[in-house]
């Protein structure tokens, strides 16, 4: 196997920075609700003014806790998905299906693990004990160091070979030093390329692709590029086509990882208007309990927990039998049916807002209050839920399996850069439609007051934004050629016909 078992001091430091970090932060959080010295005093005023504010010693310990988890959260959440796939053995049939069938079952437990804390611990915390509220992650955070030092004998891994920034830099550097080479479009045997047999830890060679051919002269190999034992002699001057190819796959992926924002953009804007909507409406279930307004994504959550293995088991089985392809559509075909998914939530909750305004101005009620269930609601949460399933999850694949080897925990950050993105193109339509909206003595589409808004318009508008991206994705997603990588089993016969070309092809001058 081209793994290695992890040494046991590499271990513990990436226990430490990854498991120990945050729970440090949930002890921190917790110590602030236990402790009467961590925080303010409590009051009983009706005025939240009038109360006493934190010193700064709760203040400081409050904002230590919290940098813990963000520490942690950067070195969880961009690292668990790969270390994970590397549990696998991707050159076997067995293997590619367990990945595929991996980051369906990781992010049903994700979407579980979230049910639970809106739910249970969220009213833990509001309606028992903030103390109890906050042990409990803690506590299984505890438990997770535990048992992660438990399995470390078992795990397996890959060794870690410096800053991937610098290959990309060098790449590119040594195509641009040699731009002025004349290279062929097709392999004539007039050019040599460097193709060394690749290292142990890599799991796939990747054949010279024709796309962003600037990029092959990196690779071409010119008088005084090569020592005596066959080794560049300047890495900024002479890459190998594995390398150029690594940063090939870098470039096509970026158009279809812009695509993404807008459709989470959807995600992000349904999230936040859907409670303003649930506050105006009859939340009660049976005659003593009313659904808490924030708890309505519970519903797109409980979607994607029950498709899930539907899809995984199912979907996914049947769909191979039509099409041959072991993950039954092929990875962007998956993002695109999320994306024409948060098209069609934007449209129903436009539907659906506009029928409970009416309603609600019919009512004549002065608070605004209308005479509609709140589960109206649950036809766009369900929708939203079918984008996540297919979309989020398509993309959390598309990047590792897309990405080189040792990049799959840039992959997973640049998931994460698509929800800021998401987040900050969100601000800028509120914004914006709260600057050009209204006038006149008319109010905004997003006014405070939503019978007196046009919060379906908002809602079209959002949805206008995704077919123009559902197109520009069909564009990007036409032309994109995915990593065809050659597999270990053909190496040596690869790398013996690599020696016979370096051999007879002289190198250009």
């Amino acid at each position: 196997m081209c793994v290695y078992r992890c040494t046991l001091t590499y271990i513990k430091s990436a226990t430490i920075r990854g498991l120990v970090v945050p729970a440090w932060g949930l002890i921190t959080i917790t110590l602030t609700a236990s402790l009467p010295q961590l925080h303010p005093a409590s009051c009983n005023s009706k005025d939240p003014l009038s109360c006493a504010g934190p010193n700064k010693l709760q203040f400081g310990v409050l904002l230590l806790g919290l940098c813990f988890l963000s520490i942690g959260s950067g070195g969880i959440r961009p690292c668990s998905i790969p270390f994970g796939v590397d549990q696998f053995d991707q050159r076997t049939e067995e293997g590619v299906k367990g990945v595929a069938s991996f980051f369906n079952w990781y992010y049903m437990t994700f979407t579980i693990v979230l049910l639970i804390t809106q739910t249970v611990v969220v009213y833990i915390q509001d309606q028992v004990s903030w103390i109890i509220g906050f042990s409990i992650p803690t506590g299984l955070m505890a438990l997770a160091v535990i048992m992660f030092f438990a399995g470390m004998n078992r795990y397996i891994y890959v060794k870690p070979e410096g800053s991937i920034f610098s290959g990309i830099a060098q790449v590119i550097v040594a195509a641009r030093k040699k731009r002025k080479l004349k290279v062929p479009a097709e392999d004539d045997g007039t050019v040599t390329y460097y193709n060394p047999t690749i290292k142990s830890s890599v799991l796939s060679k990747l054949h010279r692709s024709n796309q962003f051919r600037f990029l092959d002269k990196a690779a071409v190999i010119t008088e005084g590029d090569l020592t005596p034992e066959g080794a560049p002699a300047d890495k900024w001057r002479l890459c190998s086509v594995q390398e150029v190819e690594e940063v090939k796959c870098l470039i096509r992926i970026v158009p279809v990882w812009s695509a993404g924002i807008i459709s989470l953009a959807a995600m992000t804007t349904q999230g936040t208007f859907t409670v303003s909507q649930a506050l105006k409406m009859d939340r009660h279930l049976g005659p003593n309990f009313e659904i808490p307004a924030g708890s309505l994504s519970v519903i797109s959550l409980l979607t994607i927990g029950v498709f899930l293995p539907f899809y995984d088991r199912v979907f996914v089985p049947f769909m191979r039998r039509i099409t041959g392809h072991k993950s039954g559509i092929t990875l962007l075909q998956r993002i695109g049916t999320g994306i024409v998914f948060a098209i069609f939530s934007m449209i129903v909750a436009g539907i659906v807002e506009r029928m409970r305004r009416r309603r609600s101005i019919s009512a004549g009620d002065p608070t605004g209050m209308t005479p509609m269930s709140v589960f109206w609601l649950s036809p766009q949460l369900i929708l939203m839920g079918l984008c996540e399933a297919f979309n989020i999850i398509g993309q959390i694949e598309f990047f590792n399996s897309q990405f080189p080897e040792h990049m799959r925990s840039i992959a997973n950050s640049l998931f994460s850069l698509s929800f800021a993105g998401s987040n900050y193109l969100s601000s800028f339509l509120v914004t914006f439609v709260h600057k050009f909206s209204g006038g006149h003595d008319r109010p905004d589409w997003l006014n405070k007051n939503l019978n007196a808004g046009k919060l379906d318009y908002f809602y079209y508008l959002i949805a206008v934004l995704g077919v123009f991206n559902l197109v520009y994705f069909w564009y990007c997603a036409r032309g994109y050629r995915y990593k065809v990588p050659l597999q270990i089993g053909d190496f040596e016969e690869d790398k013996r016909s690599d020696d016979l070309e370096m051999t007879s092809t002289k190198p250009m001058k």
